[in-house]
C-alpha cells in the first residue's frame, strides 16, 4: 500500500493506473476506522481494480462547539487495517493541502433542500462542508465508483444528488449499515460512550425497528409514531434531536406516491450524538401480487 499526502503525488500515481486500464474505486473517510469502514473497502474491492481510501478530518464540516480537535486520529492503526484489506492507495492530506487558502475564502458546494432538514437543521453548514470536501476529493481522485455507508442516509442522499446535479461521471454505491451484535450502528463516536451508556445505546435501533414493524403492519399515523418514539428515547436516557418518518427518495413528507419510507433518528446519549435509520418498502405484498397476475 502506498501513502500519498499531496494532490500531485496521488494524481500522478493514479494516472499510471488509468493508463494500464485499471478502474478506480474511492472510499472517503475521516479515519479512526472500524468494521463499518472496512465493509466499504471490501465492497470497493469487489467493484474495481484499484481501491483508494482517503483519511482526512474535514474542518469545514465541524460547527462551533463540535469535536474537531477531539476527533480521534489513529493513522498508524488505520494503515494496518487498510493494508490487511488489500488497499493499494491511501491518501492522507493535511488541511493545508485541501484548503490552501483557508476556509474563509474557499468556494463552497451547497446542495439545497436536502441539506436543510434533519441533521442539517441541527448542524447548520455541516452538509455544505461535506459536499465541498467530497467534491474536491472526487476531482482529485477522479474515481469510477465511490462507496459510502447507509448509516448516514441523509449524507448519502446529498452526495447522490450532488453527483447528478454536477454531472460527475461517478457511480455512487451505498453499503448497508454495519452493526454490533446488539444492533448498535458502528460509529467512531461510539468510543465516547461510557460502559452504562453503551448498554443503553442499542435502544435507538430497537425503537426504529419497532416503528418500522408498526408501519409494516399498516399503522399509518406517522405523527403519532414519531411522538411515541421520541418519548421512548427520552425514557431510555437519550436526548432526541429528531425522529422522523420520511420518503426515502426525497427525504420529504410521505405521500401517496411514496414507494419506500426512511425512518431516521438522531439523539445524544451523554457526550456523543448517535444517528441511525431503517427503511421499509410500502405495499411489497401488493406489488408482488400484481406481478403474479400479469
Amino acid at each position: 500500500m502506498r501513502t500519498y499526502t499531496t494532490n500531485a503525488q496521488l494524481q500522478r500515481a493514479l494516472r499510471d493506473k488509468r493508463v494500464q486500464g485499471q478502474s478506480i474505486a474511492f472510499v472517503p473517510t475521516m479515519g479512526n476506522l472500524h468494521e463499518g469502514h472496512l465493509d466499504l473497502v471490501r465492497k470497493a474491492r469487489e467493484l474495481c481494480d484499484v481501491v483508494v481510501v482517503s483519511i482526512f478530518v474535514n474542518p469545514m464540516q465541524f460547527g462551533q462547539n463540535e469535536d474537531l480537535d477531539a476527533y480521534p486520529r489513529t493513522l498508524m492503526a488505520d494503515k494496518e487495517k487498510l493494508f490487511a484489506e488489500g488497499v493499494q492507495v491511501l491518501f492522507a492530506p493535511t488541511a493545508e493541502e485541501i484548503y490552501p487558502e483557508g476556509l474563509g475564502v474557499q468556494t463552497a458546494v451547497s446542495v439545497p433542500v436536502l441539506s436543510d432538514t434533519l441533521c442539517g437543521a441541527s448542524r447548520p453548514g455541516h452538509f455544505t462542508g461535506v459536499a465541498t470536501v467530497v467534491t474536491k476529493l472526487f476531482n482529485i481522485v477522479q474515481p469510477d465508483v465511490a462507496v459510502f455507508g447507509e448509516k448516514d442516509f441523509q449524507q448519502l442522499s446529498i452526495i447522490r444528488k450532488m453527483v447528478r446535479d454536477l454531472c460527475l461521471p461517478i457511480k455512487i454505491v451505498g453499503v448497508p449499515t454495519a452493526r454490533a451484535e446488539d444492533g448498535l450502528a458502528l460509529s467512531s463516536r461510539n468510543g465516547y460512550l461510557t460502559e452504562e451508556q453503551r448498554k443503553r445505546a442499542p435502544e435507538l435501533n430497537r425503537i426504529l425497528m419497532e416503528v418500522r414493524d408498526a408501519i409494516a403492519c399498516g399503522f399509518d399515523n406517522y405523527a403519532e409514531l414519531e411522538a411515541h418514539a421520541r418519548l421512548k428515547l427520552i425514557q431510555a436516557g437519550f436526548e432526541p434531536d429528531y425522529f422522523e418518518i420520511r420518503d426515502a427518495r426525497t427525504l420529504g413528507e410521505v405521500t401517496t406516491d411514496t414507494e419506500e419510507v426512511a425512518i431516521l433518528a438522531a439523539a445524544k446519549l451523554g457526550k456523543p450524538r448517535l444517528i441511525d435509520n431503517v427503511r421499509l418498502a410500502l405495499n411489497p405484498v401488493e406489488d408482488w401480487g400484481m406481478l403474479a397476475t400479469r
